[in-house]
């Protein structure tokens, strides 16, 4: 009995797998299983082998090698939605998810209590603050005028008073040497005493150290005094300016702090600033809750809501490890919507890998963005299978999967000669998609091949029993089977 397959085989929906032929574990496993039950085997082998056989006839075809994954639509470009508001706050009400909306309507509103409560302790900080500042400019105003005051005041008039004093001083030691003059005349004739003329030599030594007193201190004055009171004058100025620098920086600093605080009022209520979509940031696999609802905390910076754009799409899918490297962009995709099929293209592959996790079921996967032509109806988180074309061969020699039996001495099929005669033959292979794969040599086209030959010849079951320590006598054997008639 001959049955013929289609050449051409698309299969959507089968998942890589052109690795196995090539896994020795995948052998490991057929000769568990068949070792397990030998005598099974080989009475079904001979209950068959002279009953009819089923065959394939090779032909030329085109094969198709995909990969099928799910995943969900999303914006390639979306507007995101911050919480603009400092610290932790609380939702009293958001929209709901999947609402369209235009400029102006409440999206989200947040709890204002605290910040009316800080909006009240900063405007009495700020008004502190800036009284203080307006007392310390009075100072800085007050030390400035004390250096002119000291030199043209003070300083003056003490200058001026030492000079009187000396000028009165000097007048005094005149008068005084005068005095002792006439008495030391007078003493000389016999007119005064010699009493007199120490009490007059006694008036002029005291009028010689008032006059040197008075110079010296207009000295100490004018060197020391002067530059001892210009610096007390400055320093009492620096400190004025610095303590009244630091009072306005404070100002500033309670001013700002209440003016953001009413800014982050403003931001309690968070309104739409374009026409579109607004849905819920996506949830991550392992919570259970969405992050934006009613009574849940959030914080500044964290995506309240995001407004896609519906004219940009794409579906993000996860690869798995054991064939991201023949994924690549620019690749061919078929994603299937609910309602309808597109055409897609592959734009970028994760470098880097996901952690993986029980949400994920411990596999490993890479992410992969497929872009979406601009199609009216498409929204976000709508449910797509993607079937990305890895490869196409065109115009080749495939056969079904179940016509190659892999062991360890390679990949062999039994072809129905002219004289009815199942002869063996070694096989190299190329591509699969796990229901047809491609042979590079060992068939030609219209050979006609055994399906399932471990079923019904018994060289195949030999085969198959036979250990991994004899797979060194597999090219005496291929030399033998190419002369089987």
């Amino acid at each position: 009995m001959s049955t013929k397959v289609l050449a051409e085989q698309r299969s959507p929906r089968q998942h890589l797998s052109s690795q196995r032929w090539r896994k020795p574990l995948g052998w490991i496993g057929l000769v568990v299983v068949v070792t397990s039950a030998p005598a099974w085997i080989l009475g079904l082998g001979s209950s068959r082998e002279n009953g009819p056989k089923k065959t394939y006839t090779v032909a030329r075809g085109d094969l198709w090698v995909t990969v099928t994954e799910k995943g969900v639509l999303e914006s390639a470009d979306n507007t995101e939605i911050k919480c603009q508001v400092r610290g932790a706050s609380t939702v009293i009400w958001a929209i709901e998810s999947g609402s369209y909306v235009t400029p102006g309507d409440e999206l989200v509103r947040l709890e204002t209590l605290a910040i009316e409560e800080a909006i009240s302790e900063r405007t009495k900080y700020s008004h502190w603050s800036r009284s203080a500042a307006e007392r310390s400019a009075a100072d800085v105003a007050r030390a400035e005028l004390a250096t002119s005051e000291y030199l043209e005041g003070r300083y003056r008039t003490e200058l001026m008073t030492l000079e009187k004093n000396l000028t009165l001083a000097q007048s005094d030691q005149l008068t005084a040497q005068n005095i002792l003059a006439h008495s030391e005349t007078m003493a000389r004739r016999g007119y005064v005493s010699d009493l007199d003329v120490q009490e007059g030599t006694h008036w002029r030594t005291r009028a010689a150290l008032n006059v040197d007193l008075t110079k010296k201190r207009i000295e100490v004055l004018e060197r020391y005094t002067k530059a001892m009171e210009l610096e007390t004058l400055k320093g009492n100025l620096n400190e004025a300016r610095a303590r009244h620098a630091a009072n306005v920086e404070r100002a500033k600093m309670d001013e700002a702090r209440r003016v953001l605080a009413v800014e982050e009022l403003g931001y309690c209520v968070i309104k739409a600033e374009r026409t579109g979509l607004v849905i819920y940031p996506s949830l991550a696999a392992w919570k259970k809750a969405p992050e934006i609802e009613e009574g849940a905390t959030v914080h500044r910076d964290q995506i309240l809501l995001i407004m896609p754009d519906l004219s940009k799409m794409q579906v993000e899918i996860g690869i798995h490890e054991s064939i991201i490297d023949r994924i690549r962009p620019g690749l061919a995709a078929r994603i299937t919507l609910p309602d309808k099929t597109l055409d897609g293209e592959v734009t970028s592959v994760a470098a880097v890998t996901n952690p993986a996790g029980w949400w994920t079921g411990n596999a490993v996967k890479y992410d992969t963005v497929i872009k979406l032509p601009p199609v009216p109806g498409l929204r976000p988180g709508m449910s797509a299978e993607v079937e990305v074309i890895v490869q196409r061969h065109e115009n080749v020699l495939i056969i079904p999967v179940g016509v190659v039996l892999q062991t360890v001495q390679g990949d062999f099929c039994w072809i129905k000669t002219a004289a009815g005669v199942n002869q063996r033959r070694p096989l190299q292979l190329g591509d699969t998609n796990d229901e047809f794969i491609v042979v590079n040599v060992g068939l030609e086209e219209g050979d006609e091949v055994l399906l399932d030959p471990l079923a019904t010849v018994a060289e195949a079951q030999r085969l198959a029993l036979m250990p991994s320590h004899r797979a060194g006598s597999g090219a005496a054997a291929n030399q033998e089977a190419d002369h089987v008639d």
